[in-house]
C-alpha cells in the first residue's frame, strides 16, 4: 500500500487542489481583459506550492517507513501531518523517563530525517495507561516527552522546531482494562506538522 503510485497520486491530489485555488485567486484579482492570463498564473503558482509541500510529505513518509522498518515505530498519516507512535516496552524501562539504550539508534535514525527534512514542527506527546494516581502518570509523561525532546536537541534538531508534552492517561488508544490495551497507551508520539 505504499507505493510510489500512492505518493505521486497524494502529491497530484494537493497539486490539483493549489491549482484550482490558485486561478480562483488569479482571476478574482486581475482586470477583466486579463483574468484568463491571471487564472492561468494562479493555478501554476498554486498547483507548484501545494504539489511541491504535498510531495515533501510523501518523500519524508517513504524516508520514515524505510528508516523504521523493524523497530516497533508506526508511521501514521493524516493529511500533511506525520505521526510516528513509539510503544512504551520499546522506549523506556517501566516507571522510568530514562530512554532505554537498546532505542538509541531508532532515534539516532530519526535525528538523520529530521535534519533532512526540516520544514516540519515537532510536537512529542508522551502517554500513560491508567496504572497509578493522575499526578504520577501526568509528571511521567512530560518527563518522557522530554527526554526524548533532549536528545533530540542534543543530537542536532533545532530546539525551536520541538516542543513536548504530557498527556497522561487522558488519550488512550486501547483499553485500559486489559493487560495488552495498557501496553498499547504507554508510549510516545512524534507529530510532524508545516512549519
Amino acid at each position: 500500500p505504499y507505493t510510489g503510485e500512492r505518493e505521486a497520486g497524494k502529491a497530484g491530489i494537493y497539486g490539483g487542489i493549489g491549482a484550482v485555488s490558485g486561478a480562483v485567486i488569479g482571476a478574482a484579482t486581475s482586470s477583466k481583459k486579463d483574468r484568463g492570463k491571471g487564472a492561468l498564473i494562479g493555478a501554476a503558482v498554486g498547483g507548484a506550492a501545494a504539489g511541491g509541500y504535498g510531495y515533501y510529505v510523501d518523500t519524508q513518509e517513504a524516508k520514515l517507513r524505510q528508516t523504521l522498518r523493524g523497530t516497533g515505530v508506526q508511521v501514521q498519516r493524516e493529511g500533511d501531518n506525520l505521526t510516528l507512535i513509539m510503544p512504551g516496552n520499546i522506549t523506556f524501562p517501566s516507571n522510568s523517563a530514562d530512554i532505554s539504550s537498546s532505542f538509541y539508534p531508532t532515534l539516532n535514525s530519526l535525528v538523520q530525517v529530521f535534519k533532512e527534512f526540516n520544514k516540519n514542527g515537532i510536537d512529542i506527546v508522551g502517554h500513560t495507561d491508567s496504572t497509578g494516581s493522575q499526578q504520577l502518570n501526568q509528571d511521567l509523561s512530560n518527563r518522557r516527552a522530554r527526554s526524548v525532546a533532549a536528545y533530540l536537541e542534543g543530537n542536532g534538531v533545532t530546539a525551536s522546531r520541538i516542543s513536548s508534552f504530557g498527556a497522561g492517561p487522558s488519550q488512550p488508544i486501547a483499553s485500559n482494562d486489559t493487560a495488552s490495551g495498557r501496553a498499547q497507551n504507554r508510549r510516545v508520539e512524534i507529530n510532524l506538522r508545516p512549519l
